[in-house]
């Protein structure tokens, strides 16, 4: 499902929830029962999530944690974005109204993400966060951080001093296809006149049109640059002075608190959802690869022990049915790696599927391997272990397609899809290297057995 879609599937289905403006719902109540929390409270008690898998992607639930506790306390959190000295973290001082990030003029200054409460918002939850800037020193990793915390933040205030670069206008659509909400805040509006800061202004709306909505491009100061005071004494004498001048963040504070007011909370609760479900897809990618690895050395084991069971038995025919037996062994073991698991007589049933597949694709192997059990029998001296080795070979070949083929249906459920048991066995064959997988068995059974002989 496309992203954008999803997002308006899950404003529909979260903002009853959560409550609207004229039928106010009680914060943690209303949250804490939501799909969105619900989903990712099992997420994080999932039991069948490995733990091998959990701590691979530790970072990721915590910040799952760090969600359900976002919503539980109804927070929104907005991450601060822009070039090094536009005044990003003189911007999130501004409007919290006091010290909380550090201010320099060197690049750098903004090493990790912070946070602070914004003081006028508290009963809101709203919660600044200040990034690095996106063209720091470090280049690509700190610019990677920053888009690592616009995924976890639920809106975005980008900052720039003046028109746009294209590196900035690079990251604000890298930030737009990130479905977050954008604001673009002109900052040191200060510098510039009423006529060519109204210019201004209409260029950049012209310019973001499409990323940024037009009501949400807006001019502050967050830092002002002191006025020239100039005084006269009784005795006519001219003194100078500077007069700081107080911030004026006043349109885009009230701009936050409306849409926090308005749809912080849903806001809040999307962002969690969509990284959930990314999380959840890592998760699955990774149990994936575990059980692929777990399944490709279990199927490399029985391989082992069906080629030299069927090498080592001296009665001819009767080392293909002990070979079955260790098929369908093979197979309710890979059932258990998967998570699906079968009795033996289910496991033999599925082996019995998928080799009558096999008969029906490669007759001539297997009627070439029942000569050579046959041929074992009646030969002597080392003519027997090179055709044990053979017919073991060609046992080997055999649990390896029994294998994956069995896998397959394990993967897709106990299900050999609308296409049936022959396609998938005959994509099975068509996609192993033969020649290969054999000259490995032979070259692995005749050490094996030359070792016993010596």
């Amino acid at each position: 499902m496309p992203t954008d879609s999803l997002w308006r599937r899950l404003r529909g289905w979260i903002a009853p929830a959560i409550g609207t403006p004229s039928t106010p719902a009680p914060r943690t109540a209303a949250v804490s029962s939501s799909p969105v929390a619900d989903s990712l409270r099992s997420l994080l008690d999932d039991p069948t999530i490995p733990a091998s898998v959990r701590s691979e992607l530790a970072t990721d639930f915590g910040r799952i944690e760090n969600m359900l506790h976002k919503l539980e306390r109804g927070e929104l959190h907005v991450a601060v974005f822009g070039r090094v000295s536009t005044g990003k973290s003189a911007l999130g001082n501004a409007l919290l109204g006091r010290e909380a990030f550090s201010v320099g003029v060197l690049h750098g200054t903004t090493i990790d993400a912070e946070h602070a409460m914004l003081d006028e918002a508290q009963h809101d939850g709203l919660v600044l966060i200040d990034t690095p800037g996106i063209n720091e020193l470090d280049g690509e990793a700190r610019e990677q951080l920053a888009f690592e915390v616009a995924e976890v933040s639920d809106l975005v205030i980008f900052v720039g001093d003046g028109d746009l670069t294209r590196e900035e206008l690079d990251a604000l659509k890298t930030l737009a296809a990130t479905q977050r909400p954008l604001l673009l805040a002109l900052n040191k509006a200060d510098r510039y006149g009423a006529d060519e800061l109204a210019d201004l202004l209409a260029h950049l709306r012209l310019r973001v049109a499409g990323l940024v909505r037009t009501e949400d491009v807006l001019a502050v100061a967050a830092h002002p640059a002191a006025l020239r005071v100039v005084e006269v004494d009784a005795r006519g004498h001219e003194q100078s002075r500077e007069q700081a001048r107080p911030p004026d963040v006043a349109a885009l504070r009230e701009r936050l608190l409306a849409i926090a007011a308005r749809e912080g909370k849903t806001l809040s609760a999307i962002n969690a959802g969509l990284y959930a479900g990314r999380l959840t897809d890592q998760v699955s990618a990774r149990i994936a690869q575990t059980r692929q690895a777990v399944a490709a050395k279990l199927i490399h084991n029985y391989c082992i022990a069906k080629g030299v069971a069927v090498a080592l038995n001296p009665i001819p025919v009767a080392d293909l049915l002990a070979a079955a037996g260790l098929d369908a062994a093979m197979v309710v073991q890979l059932s258990r790696v998967y998570g699906l698991p079968l009795t033996r007589a289910e496991s033999g049933r599925l082996v019995a599927v998928i080799s009558a597949q096999l008969a029906a694709l490669m007759g001539a192997i297997w009627g070439m391997q029942l000569v050579a059990s046959a041929l074992k029998g009646m030969s002597a001296g080392l003519s027997v272990v090179v055709t044990a080795a053979a017919q073991g070979a060609l046992g080997w070949y055999a649990t390896v397609l029994i294998g994956r083929a069995a896998e397959r249906y394990l993967v897709a459920g106990k299900s050999w899809g609308e296409a049936g048991a022959k396609r998938a066995v005959a994509e099975i064959v068509a996609g192993l290297d033969r020649d290969s997988i054999l000259r490995e068995a032979r070259e692995e059974i005749l050490k094996r057995l030359k070792s016993r002989h010596a």
